[in-house]
C-alpha cells in the first residue's frame, strides 16, 4: 500500500524534487527493485488483460505462469537500456504487519467468493474487480522467479525482512542509483532517490492495451524533498506514518494536507496527539497507546542487507537452463524463447556507455526561500480575497513547541 496520498502531496507541495525521466536516462546504472511487488504487478496486469479477464497463463501441470512472462520481460527491457536490475526479495513480514496482513487475507477470501459469483453471472466488471483483490503469490512463484533471475545473469538480493527497506539500504550506500517502486514508503524508508513508473510508460500519446494512457518516469530526490519541505527525516517520518501506512491503523480524517500542518505546528506526533482535537479526529487505541513509536523506529530503524555483507554480483548466463526451463518445464514457445536468448546475448555483449557523471558530480536544484512550503501561507481565493494564515517556523530553528522525539 505504501503511504497514503504522499506522492500527489510531495509533487503538489516540493515539486523541486519531482522530476519527469525516460528509461534511457539510467543507462549504466544499477537499480535496486523491489522483486514481490513486481510479482504481484504482473499477476495483476495479465489477470485483467484480454477477453478472459480471471484468467492467468499457465503451463500443462496447471501452474501459473505469468510472473515468469513478465520478469522475462521486464527485465530484458531494463538490460537493452543499459540498467543493470538488483531484485530486491522480501524476507520474513515485520510483527508490526500482522494486522494488516489478516486484513489482506480476509479481503482476498472474500474476493475468492466474488469472483466466482461474478463468473457464474458473467460479469466482466466483476471480474476484473474481484481478480485484483484474490490475486495470491506463492512460494512456488517466488522460487520461480529467483531461478529464471539467476539464469538470466540477474543480481539477487535476499532481504532479511521488507525488500522495500532494504531496496532503500542499497541505495544510500552507493550500491544502486535508486529504488524503483511505486509505493512511496521507499522514501519513508530513507531511500536518496525513488524511481517511480518505471515501466508504466512507452512513449508520449501510446497506450497501453488495455486501454489505459500510460504515464512518466518519475525520479524523486529526497534530500530536496525534505528541503522544500523544510521538516527534519525525524518530522518526515512522523508525517508519513500520519497520512497512512501498512503498520498503523489510521486517524480517518486527517489526510495529509491536515498531516502535515499538524507535524509542522507541534514538531512530533507526541505534540500532535496532545494537542489534536479529539472532537474532530477520533485517535485508535494504537496510537493512544504508544504503538506509532514501534512504526517510527521501524522506518528509521529497519532490518535492512548489512552494508559489509553486500556484495552485488551478476551471474554468468545459463542459456540452456533458461531453455529448458521456459519451453519444456513451462510450455513457452521455442521460438519465443529463442528471441528472448538472442536479445539477451546481445544485452551481455554490448558495452555500457561511461556515464559522465561519473566524473562530474551532479547538482540538485537550488531552493530559496520563497519555494519552501508553508502550509499556513495565505491563500488567494477566486474573488481576490485572502484567507486566514500564519506563519510557520524554520525545521532548522525549531519553534516553542519544539519536542525532542523519543526513540
Amino acid at each position: 500500500m505504501g503511504i497514503k496520498q504522499l506522492f500527489k502531496f510531495v509533487s503538489e507541495n516540493a515539486p523541486k524534487s519531482v522530476s519527469e525521466q525516460k528509461m534511457e536516462n539510467y543507462t549504466g546504472r544499477s537499480l535496486a527493485l523491489d522483486a514481490s511487488m513486481c510479482l504481484y504487478q504482473f499477476l495483476i496486469a495479465v489477470r485483467l488483460g484480454g477477453d478472459n479477464q480471471h484468467v492467468n497463463l499457465t503451463n500443462a501441470a496447471g501452474d501459473v505462469t505469468s510472473h515468469i512472462s513478465g520478469f522475462v520481460t521486464r527485465t530484458l527491457r531494463m538490460m537493452e537500456a543499459g540498467i543493470k536490475p538488483v531484485y530486491v526479495f522480501d524476507g520474513k513480514p515485520p510483527s508490526l504487519k500482522t494486522g494488516e496482513l489478516e486484513k489482506r487475507r480476509e479481503i482476498k477470501k472474500k474476493a475468492e467468493e466474488d469472483l466466482k459469483e461474478a463468473i457464474e453471472k458473467g460479469d466482466d466488471e466483476g471480474i476484473r474487480k474481484a481478480a485484483h483483490r484474490s490475486t495470491r503469490v506463492t512460494p512456488k512463484m517466488n522460487a520461480d522467479v529467483k531461478k529464471l533471475l539467476t539464469m538470466m545473469g540477474c543480481c539477487i538480493v535476499e532481504a532479511p525482512e521488507e525488500a522495500e527497506a532494504s531496496c532503500a539500504a542499497l541505495v544510500k550506500y552507493g550500491k544502486c542509483y535508486g529504488a524503483v517502486t511505486d509505493d512511496m514508503d521507499v522514501l519513508t524508508f530513507g531511500s536518496p532517490v525513488q524511481i517511480k513508473n518505471l515501466f508504466n510508460t512507452l512513449g508520449s500519446g501510446q497506450q497501453h492495451s488495455a486501454g489505459k494512457s500510460t504515464k512518466p518516469v518519475y525520479e524523486m530526490s529526497l534530500s530536496v524533498v525534505l528541503e522544500q519541505l523544510d521538516v527534519t527525516m525525524d518530522q518526515f517520518v512522523d508525517f508519513c506514518i500520519m497520512c497512512g501506512c501498512d503498520y498503523l491503523d489510521t486517524i480517518r480524517g486527517i489526510g495529509p494536507n491536515n498531516a502535515f500542518k499538524l507535524i509542522v505546528e507541534h514538531k512530533n506526533i507526541e505534540g500532535v496527539l496532545e494537542h489534536i482535537d479529539k472532537s474532530k479526529f477520533t485517535v485508535p487505541d494504537s496510537w493512544t497507546n504508544g504503538d506509532y513509536k514501534k512504526v517510527r523506529e521501524y522506518f528509521l530503524e529497519a532490518p535492512v542487507v548489512e552494508r559489509e555483507n553486500v556484495e552485488l554480483k551478476w551471474p554468468t548466463p545459463d542459456y540452456d537452463g533458461l531453455k529448458t526451463f521456459l519451453v519444456d518445464e513451462n510450455q513457452f514457445s521455442e521460438d519465443r524463447v529463442d528471441k528472448y536468448i538472442s536479445r539477451l546475448k546481445k544485452c551481455k555483449q554490448a558495452k555500457t556507455q561511461m556515464r559522465l557523471d561519473t566524473f562530474f558530480k551532479t547538482s540538485k536544484p537550488a531552493i530559496k526561500k520563497e519555494d519552501k512550503f508553508d502550509p499556513f501561507k495565505k491563500e488567494t481565493k477566486k474573488n481576490g480575497v485572502s484567507t486566514g494564515g500564519r506563519k510557520r517556523a524554520s525545521a532548522s530553528t525549531g519553534g516553542a513547541k519544539a519536542k525532542k522525539v523519543k526513540k
